[in-house]
This record gives structure tokens, sequence and C-alpha cells, in this order.
């Protein structure tokens, strides 16, 4: 994955702090910098604030302005890029496991010899 979003996707989600405002965002919906700044202990506005632009780059969060406030929302297109490398990751990591296992077992049992009729070892 070496396209640029991906690579701030992952930046973005590489910070505890944001995965937590994320979490919060997820959780209650919009919400403004005020509101997701009253639930963090020694986090600042402008820290937050700071979070929020690295998020809305990266394009897992949107910005609405309403008057002088600007209230977050979730995106799901970044999300969903990042949980469909994961899965495939994980998938062929899986994939290659099955095979080292059914060989080691098919090892075991002198080749064919220990195979069931529905392909499963015995």
């Amino acid at each position: 994955m070496t396209d640029p979003t991906s690579d701030a996707t992952f930046s973005a989600l590489a910070d505890q702090t944001r995965r937590a405002i994320l979490g919060l965002i997820g959780e209650h919906g919009e919400l403004t910098v005020g509101e997701i700044a009253s639930r963090f202990d020694g986090v600042g506005r402008t820290a937050v604030s700071s979070h929020l632009r690295i998020l809305r780059l990266a394009g897992l969060i949107t910005e609405r302005r309403d008057g002088r406030y600007r209230h977050y929302s979730l995106t799901s297109t970044p999300a969903d890029t990042v949980v469909a490398f994961l899965a495939s990751v994980y998938q062929n990591s899986l994939e290659q496991l099955a095979d080292a296992m059914n060989e080691a077992v098919a090892g075991a049992a002198g080749g064919d010899a220990g195979q069931r009729d529905d392909g499963l070892s015995a």
C-alpha cells in the first residue's frame, strides 16, 4: 500500500489520542472541538484541533461549519481501505498457517493415509 491516502490514514491512526477522538465521534456522532476537548484530561482545545486537522487531512473525518462552530463526523472510505488491507494481510497469514498445519499433519500421518472423506485430517 503505497498510495498517499493510505499512508496518511495509517499515520493518523498511529496516535492514541487520535484513535480516542475517532472513538468518541463514532460513539456520539457529530461533535464540536469543545465537546471533544471536554472529554480529555490534559489535552487542550489547541491540541485537539491539531489532531482533528490530521484526521481530516487523512480523510477519516469531515468538518461542517455552522457559524463559529465546526462539527466533526466520521467518514467511512479510508476506514474501509484500512479494514480491507488488514483483512487481506491476516487472511493470507491464516491461509499460510492452515497450509503449514495440513502439510505437517499429512507428513506425520505418512501422506494421504490420514485423510478422511471430508478433506480433514484424521
